[in-house]
């Protein structure tokens, strides 16, 4: 048995989001504990220009940042850069790849998730989820005609809009782009984005890591198998996203009809298949392109790469080994609502985990940026109560569910039950559509919201947000609550 050298009072590992947001708690609340944070990759992801919009909204940009940033501001921080090997709770001590021992008093896992790719170790299917994988994309993308994109989910939304120079295949398994946030009346109001003309970006570069060079001669190159900290809401932003062709954009949408897969025979041999949507496989030898894709509806596309942005999975390894986690069903480590695991002194927080006490009826996990700053935030401010010994009752910003985003260059912001998930078939909707300007729906539930979809500059998510809180019977105002000659904000205030 290795002893563990040196003893950390705190150790976090991953420097993602809610790692990092962690750390900084941690470091804050209790400046004379020894922090240390261990992560694979000489950068983090640090959260900045923070904007509390309302009393569970927030705003902010994610930029990577070397380590050092976060060492000079907390002296009682340590720094390690590299993966973990294996952990031992019963002892209390991390393993890292490089052969090191760190014992800790309290453990937060904040390793987030790793791309629940189409299929593994295959030169043409590329997942997007960290830096490094997003500037594999942009390097590949420099010298593409036509790319396939595989996904419905925010990284697939934002791919496919921002790409130019490049015609993209987007094949979607279901009806409309966009499930996992909008129902089909707002999916049909941001398709006319994908043809219209883009405004300008004026973001500065946040991004300097990002570059289509080739490694110089003699450069080592050198890749992990741990997977990087996620992107953040505004990875596309300060990189050239552009393909080998001059057309400004081509995005052709294939979603799903159910029809039967089939293998196809002679020169060609089946690569993958999926049992819902898709068969990959290679060319004979006299095909024009890299990889061809076929569809379970019979057509087939030549492309130079798929893109594969179906959603990730906790990243749980290598934490399972020799420890007896609780999981929840979609593979995350349970934790309660003091952001701790089934395994005493061990807390979680962000995608690596999944939330398990009994949640507010208004509030979901979704794996979004903002919840991984929510729960590394108050991750850190439980273990620290812990230590002193206090008490600590569950944050307010999981009373609300509450998401501001942008999709198609529309602000989008989602509140409470805005999908109507879980209610049943007794909900009612409310809509308002000004095309090329607003999308509103509103969820009642017994007369009262329950949750919103705002789309475009409304300024209606606070009104909203405090509609949805104050619980209040809206029966009385009936279709006159999205009457635009009438100011809502005002009448609620």
């Amino acid at each position: 048995l290795k002893l563990p050298l040196p003893l950390a009072v705190f150790v976090i590992v991953g420097g993602g989001i809610a790692g990092v947001t962690c750390v900084e708690q941690l470091s804050s609340q209790i400046p004379s504990s020894e922090v240390a944070l261990i992560t694979a990759g000489p950068h983090i992801k640090a959260v900045t220009n923070y904007k509390q919009v309302s009393r569970t909204l927030e705003e902010f940009d994610v930029e990577e940042k070397p380590s050092s940033v976060l060492e000079e501001k907390y002296p009682n921080l340590t720094f390690i850069q590299s993966g973990v090997k294996a952990l031992n709770t019963q002892s209390h001590f991390v393993e890292t790849t490089d052969g090191r021992v760190f014992g800790y008093e309290k453990l937060c896992i904040c390793s987030g998730g790793r791309p629940k790719l189409l299929t593994q170790d295959n030169p043409y299917v590329l997942g997007i989820r960290d830096t490094d994988s997003a500037q594999e994309f942009q390097k590949r993308l420099c010298k593409a005609k036509r790319i396939v994109v595989v996904g419905n989910g925010g990284i697939a939304l934002e791919l496919v809009y921002e790409v130019e120079g490049c015609e993209v295949i987007w094949a979607v398994k279901d009806k409309a782009i966009g499930n996992t946030f909008f129902d089909a009346g707002a999916a049909q109001f941001l398709i006319p984005s994908l043809e219209a003309d883009k405004p300008e970006k004026t973001a500065p570069c946040k991004r300097p890591r990002y570059t289509t060079e080739e490694p110089a001669p003699g450069a080592s190159q050198t890749f992990t198998a741990e997977p990087g900290s996620a992107l953040g809401p505004d990875w596309h932003e300060g990189i050239v996203l552009r393909g080998a062709e001059q057309v400004r954009q081509c995005v052709h949408l294939l979603t799903y009809a159910p029809c039967t897969l089939h293998f196809c025979s002679g020169n060609i041999s089946p690569l993958f298949q999926n049992d819902i949507f898709l068969v990959f496989f290679f060319p004979s030898s006299e095909g024009s392109w890299p990889v061809y894709v076929q569809l379970t509806n019979g057509k087939t596309f030549g492309c130079d790469f798929v893109v594969s942005a179906t959603g990730v999975v906790p990243n749980t390894e290598p934490f399972l080994h020799g420890n007896n986690f609780a999981l929840a069903d979609d593979g995350g480590l349970q934790v309660n609502d003091q952001m701790m695991t089934s395994v005493p002194d061990v807390y979680a927080a962000g995608d690596v985990c999944t939330a398990c006490w009994d949640h507010s009826p208004l509030w979901q996990q979704m794996r979004l940026w903002t919840q991984a700053r929510q729960m590394g935030w108050y991750a850190g401010r439980c273990m620290a109560a812990h230590v002193l010994s206090e008490q600590i009752e569950l944050d307010f910003c999981f009373e609300l569910f509450s998401h501001i985003t942008r999709f198609f260059n529309y602000k989008v912001v989602l509140l409470g039950k805005f999908n109507g998930q879980g209610l049943g078939p007794d909900h009612e909707l409310l809509v308002r559509c000004t095309k090329g300007q607003e999308y509103v729906k509103v969820v009642l539930s017994d007369g009262r919201m329950v949750g919103a979809v705002l789309i475009g500059e409304t300024d209606l998510e606070e009104t909203f947000e405090n509609l949805i809180l104050n619980r209040m019977d809206l029966t009385p105002y009936g279709e006159d609550l999205l009457n635009p000659d009438i100011d809502i904000e005002d009448y609620f205030d």
